[in-house]
């Protein structure tokens, strides 16, 4: 299906989102939507799929002026979308999920729709257990489920914004696979993403936003600093490594061992001292979350101890935690740590001990407006955080950190951030290692891992590999141990294992 959009633009009060943006999409094409954060990217493809209407401007589908007044009308016409953050339900199982938003029969036939989505599955190389929780499923599975939604409510352009994040590369590959098969099939693919390199490997054209406005369009093969040079009209290189002095240690695990759901982490020992960022690598459901959580108070731990400088934090609560200096933040930006309806200045207040029973909104304002300047928020005080772009919204998260924050445990810290966001944001968090506190954090990104950590944790199976220092590990070593394996090919998390026996030693 053809997709064309002509001079559409959208405000948000004084803030341009979309500033007459025209662009035409081939049927069969997979074409790349770059842009800093805040460009516009997000706004558009929301407008095309009908989740928030533009101001002015037309949408053509195969030459056809539409109307696009909600989800369900995108996808009565053809168009549907695949958000950063999974749209379904987790304790409902898959294939129920499958027929919500179905047309059809008062009672659905399940299995017809299996059957359906089974017949679309197989030639795309895609499995999905039908009668799982949603809730049991990797990021990626949960992307499966959604694009098969779509794809069997008849979706011919499919809209993926950043699809990438927070799954395997093995998973991305699939992904990758199944998005050319459909444009083989005539399927239109828009494909939206910080990651360059990704845009290279898959896409057929690129364009790319920039203050709400088309700047231009390149075909293949795309060069890299040509596409950055669009982006922020200017280079953009990540410099130096960014290293701190490390002092004394400032958070002690001892033979701490937990467990979650579906994932249990062995007993694993070690210090993080001043200063230091640790990096956790793996694939998603090899444990990193579980551990995160653990070392907030937000899952229980069933063995060992945790310790903050003299402080004893084991079988405390997250509220204990977080009152003695450790600080967490979620990768679910508005399921976990963002209140949808409320603006920044609200949740900065939310952030803030004051006594008495007043609060004081002017001081809330300003201090969410010096936040804002400080985190580099695309947005104003009195901006409700589901008007943000995704980018802005985990800078708005990080922004809400309390200064002063002894160790601050990250999950995904730069997801949907474009390359200067993620330079930007590591010098604000090297900053408060400089003044003596800890980084822990999750990434799927691996060249983010080695630049950024000092020593780095590798999960599998909820075992745990390391430390490594960072300076002198490759990327490839690195794929080799999230694979549960070493640079040589062989096991590593064997029964002699020292990690399985007694723990890392820091």
């Amino acid at each position: 299906m053809e997709v064309q959009v002509k001079q559409i633009r959208k405000h948000f009060g004084p803030v341009k989102a979309n500033d007459g943006i025209t662009l035409s999409v081939p049927a069969g094409a997979i074409v790349g939507i770059l842009g800093e954060n805040g460009a516009g990217k997000s706004t558009l493809m929301k407008i095309l799929s009908g989740f928030q209407p533009a101001d002015s401007g037309e949408i053509l589908l195969d030459g056809k002026a539409v109307t696009l007044r909600s989800p369900a009308d995108a996808i009565r016409h053809g168009v549907g979308m695949l958000h950063q953050d999974p749209l379904d339900f987790p304790p409902m199982r898959v294939v129920d999920n499958l027929l919500i938003g179905a047309p059809g029969r008062l009672i659905p036939r399940r299995g017809d729709a299996a059957q359906a989505v089974a017949d679309l599955a197989g030639p795309l190389g895609l499995t999905l257990d039908l009668k799982a929780e949603v809730g049991s499923l990797t990021v990626g599975e949960r992307q499966q489920l959604e694009l098969l939604r779509l794809l069997w409510l008849g979706a011919r352009v499919l809209i993926l914004d950043e699809p990438t994040t927070g799954i395997s590369a093995t998973q991305r590959e699939q992904l990758f696979g199944t998005l050319r098969r459909l444009a083989e099939q005539g399927k239109t693919v828009l494909f939206v993403s910080h990651k360059l390199e990704e845009v290279q490997e898959l896409c057929t054209r690129v364009a790319v936003l920039r203050q709400g406005r088309l700047i231009g369009e390149a075909l293949p093969p795309f060069r890299v600093d040509k596409l950055v040079s669009m982006m922020f009209e200017r280079e953009v290189t990540p410099g130096e490594r960014l290293s701190c002095a490390t002092g004394d240690t400032l958070f002690r695990l001892t033979d701490v061992s937990a467990e979650q759901g579906r994932i249990k982490l062995d007993p694993f020992s070690m210090d993080i001292h001043r200063g230091e960022t640790i990096g956790l690598a793996g694939m998603e459901g090899s444990g990193q979350a579980v551990f995160l959580r653990s070392c907030a108070g937000l899952v229980a731990t069933t063995g060992g101890r945790i310790q903050l400088e003299d402080v004893d934090l084991t079988g405390k609560n997250y509220h204990h935690f977080k009152k003695k200096g450790v600080a967490y933040v979620p990768a679910a930006r508005l399921e976990e740590g963002l209140i949808p309806g409320l603006s920044i200045t609200e949740h900065v207040l939310l952030t803030q001990h004051k006594p008495g029973f007043f609060i004081d909104r002017e001081s809330g304002r300003k201090l969410a407006q010096q936040r804002i300047g400080d985190y580099n928020i695309k947005g104003t005080p009195a901006s409700p955080v589901e008007s943000l772009s995704g980018g802005n919204q985990q800078r708005t998260l990080l922004a809400l950190v309390r200064p002063g924050a002894k160790v601050m445990l990250l999950e995904q810290p730069t997801r949907g951030l474009d390359i200067e966001s993620v330079i930007y944001l590591w010098t604000k968090l090297k900053e408060r290692c400089n003044d003596g506190g800890s980084i822990v954090f999750t990434s799927s990104d691996l060249d983010e891992l080695l630049r950024y950590s000092d020593r780095i944790l590798v999960f599998f199976a909820g075992k745990v590999s390391g430390p490594l220092d960072a300076k002198t590990t490759t990327v490839d070593q690195l794929g080799y141990l999230i694979g549960g394996r070493d640079i040589s090919g062989t096991g590593i998390f064997d029964e002699t294992d020292p990690v399985q026996e007694g723990g890392l030693d820091g």
